[in-house]
């Protein structure tokens, strides 16, 4: 046994239609280790947000198990908490502040909203949005929207953060900049992420292991490679250009 948060094992899930069976997850087994950055790569339609969604407890595997701490996952919780590609996770009615203390008062967090308005101040200061708590979700940019939704998703203390895509609609410099915001979130918090991407980049600036899908319809994971670049990690990383063509190979693209 090692150090395994969450563990999938022989998952498989499948779709009918038009007569044909689509396995869109097949034979799927992954250990994800507490405290790691852990990176789904893979092209689209290759099954990446599903796998995601099960971990999730959204949906299920029609066989196999997925175990959270030895314990069967069977519906979404707090200790795993999605954060997704869409700018609009944010309740518009609301500002930055009553968006993130709202789950805490939901959650029975803090004792007092002055205990919950406290709570969300931390954290919006761990994302660098401090400042902009009486904002409302129409007066950001998406960067800051996605700097919001982190700072809800954080407020609840997961154990694990589930990422699907969350960076992939902005600029580049924006999303270099939430990258390293992530890792900085990391490295304060301990927290587990799982992020989905079809960046190759941002899976070697992020991660230290890629797990690599098959192509759409191959429903299955071709290699989990492991990423022991140094941090923090550039395109100029010595290792980087090896790393990125070994990947780049196993995509089929």
């Amino acid at each position: 046994m090692g150090n395994e948060l969450i563990q999938l094992k022989s998952v498989e899930k499948y779709y009918q239609g038009s007569g044909k069976t689509l396995k869109v997850l097949e034979n799927i087994n992954l250990d994800i280790q507490q405290g790691e950055i852990l990176a789904i790569l893979g092209p689209s339609g290759c099954g990446k947000t599903t796998l995601l969604r099960q971990i999730a407890g959204f949906d299920h595997p029609h066989t196999g198990n997925i175990l959270m701490d030895g314990q069967e996952i069977v519906k979404p919780e707090v200790k795993r908490m999605m954060i997704f590609q869409d700018f609009n996770q944010l309740f518009p009615w609301q500002t930055v502040m009553q968006n993130i203390v709202y789950p805490l008062q939901v959650h029975h967090v803090g004792d007092s909203v002055r205990a919950n308005r406290e709570i969300a101040s931390k954290y919006l200061n761990l994302v660098e949005l401090d400042g902009f708590e009486d904002s409302y979700p129409h007066q950001l940019s998406g960067g800051m929207k996605q700097k919001a939704a982190m700072a809800r998703a954080l407020a609840l203390q997961p154990k694990v953060l589930l990422m699907d895509e969350p960076f992939g609609s902005l600029d580049a410099l924006t999303r270099l900049s939430l990258q390293n915001l992530l890792l900085k979130v990391w490295r304060e918090t301990g927290v587990t992420i799982v992020v989905v991407t079809h960046d190759i980049q941002e899976a070697i600036l992020l991660s230290e292991r890629i797990v690599v899908m098959g192509q759409r319809g191959s429903g299955g994971i071709k290699r989990i490679i492991p990423n022991s670049l140094a941090r923090p990690r550039d395109v100029g990383t010595k290792g980087y250009a090896e790393l990125y063509e070994q990947v780049y190979a196993l995509l089929d693209v």
